[in-house]
């Protein structure tokens, strides 16, 4: 008899989403209730909250090797991305500068960089290899260091978890003068994301995928670097954001990101790489090492510890999700167009990709509360419901 019966899901989908963590729901809730005031009141009762959101501050600050006052707390992480990259086109101008980001970048770092070509900015896309990752010798060819610029690269890929060469395209794009931003929402809290250790003038972060809350997010502006602030309005956070404080979430922002620095410590991520393995090797014993086997996709080496990605040949991820998600695994892959909601499967297709084995990819993605019993049982799962599907 299984472990868990069908109806009771198994959540394999945190890259999207992460539950939110027992211990941040204890540290907001005080902000929800008796400390709701503002906290730029000046009267007392104020100074607490205040003081709440200086430690939050501190707290998401620690994680990324950060100074508190690098810190902006933003709504997540796609204003992160459209406030750094509208600052920086702001500071190099559309006349004779230049754009460089990477052909697998989210849609919150594509389409406003898309936006700016459409009204003359000068836009290229970085190819990369068969394992998803930037090749360092490509980039170096389209950065120009005879003009103004900059490049935005991502710290990890969210759809397969791939790891970029950052501090190898750091040093092309400051060698060049340019200016870098990385949106490393898929890495921060997965593997050790350090500012102090790689020269990014910006990043972007976003709680909900660490087991925050939804709706608030941080942007890391290296000391020193121009900013301009996308939305204006009263002095928050230091002028550089307008608008009031979302004081509960920033505090749960805190406590998620000192919870996953303490678990980077104690060597988590190691755990949850065992895991994702075992995964990987279960679903392989179960579907076979022929021509109908699973494909994994992007690098073997050089991924977050907590995404499987892999494509079934002769199956579609449009039919293999809802058949999961009936077996009680709740999963994401590429859809098509034909969801109306615009997801070509940029990634799979940037790294070479045949159409059936980009449209048959399904992602798994671990997170701190996957235990070995759901992997054993996610991966029978699979297994079976690839098997049924196939008749």
């Amino acid at each position: 008899m299984a472990l868990f019966d069908a109806p009771v899901s198994i959540y394999l989908d945190s890259n999207a989403t992460t539950r939110i963590h027992p211990e941040v729901i204890d540290a907001m809730m005080p902000y929800l209730t008796e400390h709701w005031q503002i906290p730029s009141g000046r009267y007392a009762s104020a100074a607490r909250v205040r003081e709440a959101v200086d430690l939050a501050r501190n707290e998401v600050a620690d994680l990324i090797g950060a100074a508190p006052e690098e810190i902006l707390f933003t709504s997540g992480g796609t204003e992160s991305n459209n406030t750094a990259l509208k600052s920086l086109a702001r500071e190099v101008g559309r006349t004779h500068s230049k754009i460089i980001i990477s052909a697998i970048e989210h849609r919150a770092v594509s389409r406003p960089v898309g936006a700016m070509g459409a009204v003359g900015f000068e836009v290229e896309k970085a190819a990369v290899d068969a394992d998803g990752r930037v090749e360092p010798a490509g980039f170096r060819e389209a950065v120009d260091g005879a003009r103004p610029g900059f490049a935005s690269v991502m710290w990890a890929n969210d759809e397969t978890g791939v790891l970029q060469p950052l501090a190898e395209i750091a040093a092309i794009v400051k060698g060049a003068n340019w200016y870098l931003h990385s949106d490393a929402v898929a890495a921060v809290g997965r593997v050790a994301v350090r500012v102090d250790e790689v020269p990014v003038d910006f990043l972007s972060l976003s709680a909900h995928k660490i087991h925050g809350p939804k709706g608030i997010g941080a942007l890391f502006i290296r000391k020193g670097t121009p900013f301009e602030p996308m939305v204006r309005g009263c002095g928050a956070e230091n002028g550089r954001r307008g608008g009031t404080e979302n004081v509960a979430s920033i505090v749960g922002f805190g406590k998620a990101a000192a919870l996953a620095k303490a678990a980077l410590e104690r060597g988590e991520d190691g755990r949850l790489r065992a895991l994702r393995d075992r995964f990987e090797e279960a679903v392989e014993r179960g579907l076979g090492t022929g021509p109908d086997r699973v494909q994994w996709n992007g690098s073997r080496e050089h991924r977050t510890p907590t995404v499987a990605n892999g494509s079934v040949p002769g199956l579609l991820a449009a039919d293999l999700i809802p058949a999961l998600d009936a077996a009680g695994v709740e999963c994401s892959g590429c859809l098509g167009e034909s969801t109306g909601k615009g997801q070509d499967c940029h990634v799979l297709k940037a790294m070479g990709f045949e159409p059936d084995r980009v449209l048959g990819s399904l992602r798994f993605s671990l997170s701190t509360f996957n235990t070995e019993e759901e992997i054993d049982e996610a991966a029978s799962r699979v297994v079976a419901t690839v098997r049924r599907l196939r008749g």
